[in-house]
């Protein structure tokens, strides 16, 4: 993939670049599936499984605070961006208006057009992570994941589910889309887990 828009970089840029990638200008759009378009007052999130069952709708979510942040972002197919910058809800500001049950310990992120991706409690509710609608300051576009996608900068990019349509708790670890097609269960981009055997 090296060429024109991607670039190894000298070193790992102060710890910020994992092994094995390089380094884009551009937002690659990598999705299994079609592209889903819907307007954003369609966005219906479900929570439900070892939680209170509810639906947070698009005006539901604007009514929460909304947080800008600035990250990298690095992708299992080896590119890496830097400093991208998105607006949403934060995680740990979603996650005081759920009432959890007992054993809870995953969730299954389920998108709209049926993808599926798996987080461990820890890794889903961390202050970095955000149910995101804007990316550099523009609505985020359909390619991308909008109207509504997660954010999970610390793992690789497959992580972050485009088109975010519900969050399902669980009292165990459970394989989303790509981990049943041999990812990697956690996708650690500086451990380079890459895939299953890794």
């Amino acid at each position: 993939m090296l060429g024109k828009f991607f670039k190894k970089p000298a070193d790992d840029m102060g710890g910020r670049v994992p092994p094995g990638q390089s380094l884009t200008t551009r937002f690659p759009v990598l999705t299994y599936g079609p592209t889903q378009h819907y307007a954003p007052q369609e966005v219906a999130v479900r929570i439900f499984g070892l939680a209170e069952e509810h639906t947070f709708t698009w005006a539901d979510l604007l009514a929460l605070p909304q947080t800008t942040l600035t990250y990298d972002i690095h992708c299992v197919t080896h590119w890496s961006k830097l400093d991208t910058t998105w607006t949403g809800v934060r995680v740990t500001d979603l996650i005081t208006h759920l009432r959890l049950k007992p054993g809870a310990t995953h969730v299954m992120q389920h998108s709209v057009g049926g993808y599926t991706t798996n987080l461990s409690l820890d890794d889903f509710v961390r202050p970095e992570n955000l149910l995101a609608h804007t990316f550099g300051g523009q609505p985020l576009d359909a390619e991308h994941g909008g109207p509504l996608r997660l954010v999970v900068p610390h793992l690789y990019f497959w992580k972050s589910a485009k088109w975010l349509s519900g969050l399902e708790f669980m009292d165990a670890d459970r394989p989303g889309f790509w981990e049943r097609n041999g990812y990697h269960m956690r996708g650690d981009p500086f451990q380079e887990e890459r895939y299953d055997d890794d």
